[in-house]
């Protein structure tokens, strides 16, 4: 589902009115938040999808470090997960086990707790998470709190959506597809820890609509406009030449439709743009921080080992929620 239509759907329900409830769905941001008392807040997110890769064990690992990066995106801990699966008859029931196997070694790895679920019967695989996790009410991050003046940090590579693509019609180079499995697996644990240390004003994840579509998303509930430079966006390897061939996920396509009306792009070409809307599984974190924070975070994030860039800055509201430079 595009971010159009899913936003069209959640301004016809009911707008929750409860002072606890700290982040709802007001701003698509990427989970729930609760208010225990003043030191405790609940962090509540979902998510499940169909297999991104054949192997069932690292189908598990991916979907599960996918659910869990809704934790980290907040500032928070994870806590307690509970599975979600469909899953045919017509396949072995030990698909199923490696599935299961995979996601509760990575929840394990996220020092959480994997305590049962809820399975049914579907056409295809499905798995993923509910998970809960624990943040200081005064660390959480949200989308919505941007400043302008501030650095923009992106904390894993784009393209994951476009390899895979490639790799379903066995046109990746197998060492380009499994740069994109190690990205895809790798908990954003490392990352949070790191800009747990700085001053981090806004924080998202980058999924299902892209880079560009969750900026978008960010300037918009922050009321700002996020710049961006197309050449310091880090890319997988081998993900570029792969979209020249024209293999492109679908949502690709709808991101890029969605977010024009918010970005102004001028020397970009149509597939660094598309790059740059590529849905991703397991995506990095997109943090706003002051400039002098920026510098702090990017060397606690390399001690950590993890390879993170300045892509852009936070300016005043402009008439685009977004601008895109060479």
């Amino acid at each position: 589902m595009g971010p159009e239509t899913l936003s069209h759907v959640l301004r016809q329900l009911p707008v929750p009115q409860d002072a606890r409830l700290l982040v709802g769905p007001h701003t698509g941001d990427d989970a729930a938040v609760y208010v225990l008392d003043e030191e405790t807040a609940l962090i509540v997110t979902v998510d499940f999808f169909t297999p991104v890769v054949d192997d069932p064990y690292t189908f598990g690992q991916i979907a599960a470090a996918n659910a869990l990066s809704d934790v980290y995106a907040m500032g928070g801990r994870p806590l307690l997960c509970l599975n979600l699966v469909g899953f045919p008859t017509c396949l072995p029931v030990e698909v199923l086990g490696e599935i299961l196997r995979g996601g509760c070694d990575k929840v394990a790895e996220a020092g959480a707790i994997l305590a049962g679920g809820h399975t049914l019967e579907d056409d295809e695989p499905k798995y993923g998470l509910a998970a809960v996790g624990l943040v200081h009410p005064e660390g959480l991050w949200r989308n919505s709190t941007a400043r302008a003046g501030d650095a923009l940090i992106l904390t894993k590579p784009v393209g994951t959506g476009v390899i895979n693509t490639a790799a379903k019609a066995d046109m990746a180079p197998p060492e380009v597809v499994a740069a994109a499995i190690e990205l895809m697996r790798t908990l954003n644990a490392a990352a949070c820890d790191a800009l747990r240390g700085a001053r981090v004003n806004a924080c998202t994840d980058v999924t299902g609509f892209g880079l560009l579509g969750h900026a978008a998303e960010m300037a918009e509930a922050s009321g700002v406009t996020l710049v961006l430079r197309a050449e310091a966006i880090p890319v997988l390897e081998g993900a570029r030449e792969l979209g020249a061939m024209g293999m492109f996920p679908a949502g690709a396509y709808r991101n890029r439709d969605w977010v024009k009306g918010r970005l102004a792009a001028g020397g970009v070409d149509d597939t660094d743009l598309l790059i740059l809307c590529d849905p991703q599984t397991s995506g990095g974190l997109l943090a706003s921080l002051p400039p002098d924070h920026a510098a702090l975070a990017l060397a606690r994030l390399s001690e950590r080992g993890v390879t993170a860039k300045v892509i852009g800055e936070v300016v005043p509201r402009r008439q685009a929620a977004l601008e895109l430079v060479p």
